[in-house]
């Protein structure tokens, strides 16, 4: 198979068990910084997927609430195959703190009475959302974090 620019081309998705975390890439800065971009995968590629509202709404619930737990989250977002989510930190390549962050964000949204920005002053598409289903992914994702170091099948 042909190498690609893109780093999940060159993934062999029909190996990957989910639900896991692994490092997908590092981006060094010219001043010294580095991004580590993590893979967290909630559902088994093209054997499922997150529905839209329910991704749209744990996208919004982890965006927000993991910076509560970590001061150099860059960004979270979802993966266009509705299978997961990449996250990137700025100088933290210590993987142990990856699982400590997420837990503690799917447990923020275990707890949540509402979903951040759920509206059209700060959301482009607010109608599409549910705090039920992104909690129901967040429970799902809890209840195998001790998958979680596992790639591969």
């Amino acid at each position: 198979m042909k190498k690609m620019n893109v780093e999940s081309f060159n993934l062999d998705h029909t190996k990957v068990k989910a639900p896991y975390v692994r490092l997908a890439g590092t981006t060094e800065g010219t001043k010294g910084d580095t991004i580590y971009k993590y893979d967290i995968r909630f559902c088994q590629p093209n054997k499922e997927h997150m529905e839209m509202p329910s991704l749209h709404s744990l996208e919004h619930m982890m965006a927000e609430f993991s910076r509560n737990h970590h001061g150099q989250v860059v960004d979270i977002g979802p993966m266009g195959c509705q299978t997961g989510f990449y996250l990137a930190l700025l100088n933290d390549d210590n993987y142990d703190n990856v699982i400590d962050l997420l837990e503690k964000t799917l447990n923020d949204v275990l707890e949540a009475t509402e979903v951040p920005a759920c509206n059209e002053v700060q959301c482009g598409w607010a109608a599409s959302h549910s705090l039920e289903g992104a909690k129901d992914l967040a429970k799902r994702m809890l209840a195998k974090k001790n998958e979680w170091t596992e790639v591969f099948a």
